[in-house]
């Protein structure tokens, strides 16, 4: 718990000097309150709209993480089939690369034809946002496999499945957590757009909010969006933690 603790502190340095200098220069008018609201108008608008803003916090978190589950579990067995064969990644994978350059705000009107205002849009759209780094970071690590390593399975006669669950998953661990947690923050914003089109949730009151010139309340929606990212974020940090710890150098700290 200290240990936590003393990590958190260079962090919120910067934070609390940040946000007592936007007090300031807000305060003083060398900023207009409408283009950028003062933290403690900020934080009033939380308050003030404490209720909507968390039913909506919850309506945006239930969507991230089922996106982001979603394109965990899919893009793992993606990269699996497309690692099985130089011929099957070569047909499919630039497939992959195409689906990621398409902005998800320009198909987000045809999620809402394909799968209705709600829930099911703001799931999809976070998942449409999210998978592409997970098949492309498991990949890599499944492929990167230690030739001499791959060698000496085949020697002993390990199966394909054996040598894809003993050997090549495992060393390609590091690198599917560092597409997790490009992906966590990736399926908070596919939820906050797909929110913008057809959903509701923090996106919604953005959108509303936005309409209605409370830029205190946008702040306050966005705030709570990268707190949501960087809980995400967070939660794969601890599994990285848990699974690395005792075997690779990215948790073991400075020796």
């Amino acid at each position: 718990m200290r240990a936590a603790l003393r990590a958190a502190v260079p962090a919120l340095i910067p934070f609390v000097a940040v946000t007592l200098m936007l007090e300031l220069v807000v305060r003083d008018g060398l900023v207009k309150s409408y283009l950028l609201p003062a933290p403690s108008a900020v934080l009033t608008a939380m308050i003030e709209s404490r209720q909507e803003l968390t039913t909506a916090m919850w309506k945006t978190s239930s969507a991230a993480l089922l996106g982001f589950a979603l394109s965990t579990l899919s893009g793992i067995s993606i990269a699996v089939l497309l690692s099985s064969s130089p011929t099957i990644q070569r047909a499919f994978y630039p497939y992959a690369v195409f689906f990621q350059t398409v902005p998800i705000i320009a198909i987000a009107p045809l999620l809402v034809i394909w799968f209705g205002y709600g829930m099911r849009t703001v799931i999809a759209s976070a998942f449409v946002v999210s998978i592409f780094p997970v098949i492309a970071n498991a990949l890599s690590g499944i492929l990167s496999t230690d030739p001499a390593l791959r060698d000496l399975f085949r020697l002993y006669g390990a199966s394909r499945s054996a040598t894809l669950f003993k050997l090549r998953f495992p060393a390609a661990l590091p690198q599917i957590l560092t597409g997790l947690r490009v992906a966590a923050g990736l399926a908070v914003i596919g939820a906050i757009v797909g929110e913008f089109i057809g959903g509701e949730g923090l996106g919604s009151i953005v959108d509303v909010a936005r309409t209605q010139q409370r830029v205190d309340k946008v702040f306050a929606a966005v705030l709570l969006a990268s707190v949501l990212g960087l809980a995400l974020f967070g939660m794969i940090n601890a599994i990285s933690y848990v699974t690395l710890r005792r075997w690779h150098a990215s948790e073991q700290g400075d020796t």
